[in-house]
């Protein structure tokens, strides 16, 4: 008899194990270009030329990305939870909404972008059922705090954590609350003390699933953004697309780099999931 933990493993190989290959296989073609040891042109050489050319567009490309993932997410994670809590409500209006929300999960990021845009432009939907005059209206899109860009990612980003947290919440949270009823907790208590910490590994997971997502993703903020500082993503694409061939490496470098990064946020959350397991 095989133990739980290896029976587990063996489930989830034939998933894992062509997600690894492929990915992998993308990081490693792209870490050996940017070193300069697989060239478009040229001998092999071992350099580090790609990241110095980049480097002054770096820093603020790493603090753009960071901050509408941050934000973004964030405001995913709240709105998220909220719908989830409404979805496993019992009030028949409340189930409505759940399903309402869940139907934006379909739709492609780029077709929001695009409903964003004309929603929020100076001159969208938004302005004119307001009556303001555009030359009134703030800058939210292509403006300096990336309003659109963050209000895309959080829209549909907390239709994938409603569900998910929904999905949690529906299965274990009736049990648990009229236990918790039974003997005598309130509303507010129920909430704070059975149906929060219930939700709360599988609304970090989710909310890590769309940090990383938002960090890595490139459309929305090419079109809804401003034109400098360019998140990474947006940066790497747009050398990629040079017709300088010798920009290729400096791409695959901000690619690498982006990388890292979502590396170093997946194992933050999967080290603050673990402590959260054993508290509980």
């Amino acid at each position: 008899m095989t133990s739980p933990r290896l029976r587990t493993t063996l489930l989830v190989l034939p998933a894992l194990v062509p997600v690894v290959a492929v990915v992998g296989a993308a990081l490693t073609s792209a870490a050996l270009l940017s070193l300069g040891l697989t060239p478009l042109v040229g001998q092999p050489r071992l350099s580090l030329d790609a990241y110095r050319a980049t480097a002054a567009d770096l820093g603020p490309g790493i603090g753009v990305s960071l901050g509408i993932a941050a934000a973004s997410t964030a405001v995913a994670t709240v709105v998220g939870l909220c719908l989830a809590l409404a979805a496993t409500a019992a009030v028949r209006r409340s189930r409505v909404l759940g399903g309402l929300a869940a139907l934006t999960i379909p739709i492609p990021h780029l077709v929001g972008a695009a409903a964003m845009g004309l929603l929020l432009a100076d001159a969208g939907f938004l302005s004119r059922l307001l009556g303001v005059d555009p030359a009134s209206w703030p800058a939210l899109v292509g403006g300096r705090w990336w309003v659109a860009v963050v209000a895309e990612y959080a829209w549909k980003e907390s239709a994938f954590i409603a569900l998910v947290v929904a999905g949690v919440l529906a299965s274990r949270t009736a049990s648990y609350g009229e236990t918790a009823a039974l003997l005598g907790a309130g509303r507010w208590a129920r909430l704070r003390h059975v149906t929060l910490p219930l939700a709360a590994p599988a609304l970090g997971a989710t909310a890590a699933v769309s940090f990383v997502y938002t960090l890595g993703s490139y459309e929305v903020a090419a079109l809804l953004g401003r034109s400098y500082p360019e998140p990474l993503p947006v940066l790497s694409y747009r050398l990629f697309t040079s017709i300088d061939l010798a920009a290729r490496p400096q791409a695959a470098a901000v690619a690498v780099i982006t990388a890292g990064l979502a590396t170093v946020v997946v194992l933050l959350a999967l080290r603050a999931l673990r402590r959260l397991a054993a508290e509980q």
